[in-house]
């Protein structure tokens, strides 16, 4: 198979590691634990942990400390309509820059957000976290946040003010995303399934026809078609984070249901990302998975990276980005 150019940025218990898709090759960058990565226009790019936050304005080569109040980093964006950066906490809080170096504003309006005094994580049920943030690539003002468990809040303002928990969306926020062409069109998975929305995340709609699995916890889209996306699923929370075997699937939705392309693993998925060319796999083993055939087979690249938190595509840089 002829492997994609795609560069990843990963995040790892080693660090933030820059991946050549095509040579298999890895370089840990900054050696800091994170569990959290984006990249965006004109080389920007962002990771977190429990260490805090560092932002890079050359796609991953370097990095500089970003100062917060919280210092427990769970999520990170960047906008690839207006190059803002976006950072969440636990416990939940919002952050938001419009460059590198420049300062960070909390965005205070997801504390006003009604349902707030039931956000709860499971695991630790006196607190919760930011899990996503989804800026809109088509529209600067939107903005999805995913909170665990708590929900999933839309602004259509940048921030400043928040609706509450969305109709239809899942309320274990795990992951979201947006179609980069297909403008309104955007992903959740959760811990009971999946689910999309066709209106800019106004609303959504349940995707679950054909899982045999409901945990769900790693989503891509097709970058060519809105209507073909893939998840990564397991049993239980207990399966995809724990020490004993994950049995966790890949599933790929076309013509309105799913079909499992890959499963049972003895490894959960926890990154899957699609470029024009390729489909990515990232194992929490570290290990790293590619097909050109939209998942129905998998070359496995050589390069191990440390245990694995997140997958992100780092785009060709070249100008700065969009303001």
């Amino acid at each position: 198979m002829e492997m994609t150019s795609a560069r990843l940025l990963a995040a790892t218990e080693a660090g933030a590691e820059v991946v050549d898709v095509a040579t298999g090759s890895a370089r840990t960058t900054l050696q800091e634990p994170v569990r959290c990565v984006a990249a965006g226009p004109g080389g920007l790019a962002l990771a977190g942990g429990a260490g805090g936050l560092w932002s890079s304005r050359d796609a991953g080569e370097s990095w500089e400390r970003a100062e917060l109040p919280e210092v427990d980093v769970f999520s990170v964006a960047v906008s690839r309509a207006d190059g803002a950066l976006y950072a969440g906490t636990e416990p939940s809080r919002l952050f938001a820059s419009p460059a590198p170096g420049e300062p960070w504003d909390e965005l205070e309006a997801l504390q006003r957000i009604p349902s707030r005094p039931q956000w709860r994580f499971p695991p630790r049920p006196w607190t919760h976290h930011v899990r996503w943030i989804a800026p809109s690539p088509h529209d600067p003002d939107r903005l999805l946040v995913g909170i665990e468990l708590g929900g999933v809040m839309l602004s259509t303002d940048r921030g400043r003010s928040f609706s509450d928990h969305r109709p239809g969306a899942i309320l274990d926020a795990h992951e979201l995303g947006w179609h980069p062409r297909a403008e309104g069109r955007a992903y959740e998975v959760g811990g009971t399934g999946a689910a999309w929305s066709d209106d800019g995340g106004e609303s959504w709609l349940e995707a679950v026809d054909g899982l045999e699995v409901h945990y769900c916890w790693a989503l891509a889209a097709s970058p060519r078609d809105p209507e073909v996306w893939w998840i990564a699923a397991a049993p239980g929370p207990f399966q995809a984070h724990g020490r004993q075997l994950a049995d966790g699937h890949v599933y790929r939705r076309a013509n309105g249901s799913w079909q499992r392309l890959a499963g049972p693993l003895e490894v959960m998925p926890y990154a899957l990302v699609a470029t024009e060319e390729a489909l990515v796999m990232g194992l929490r083993d570290g290990r790293l998975r590619i097909s050109g055939d939209g998942g129905e087979t998998w070359e496995e690249l050589p390069q191990r990276l440390g245990p694995l938190a997140a997958l992100a595509v780092a785009p060709v840089t070249g100008g700065p980005p969009p303001r």
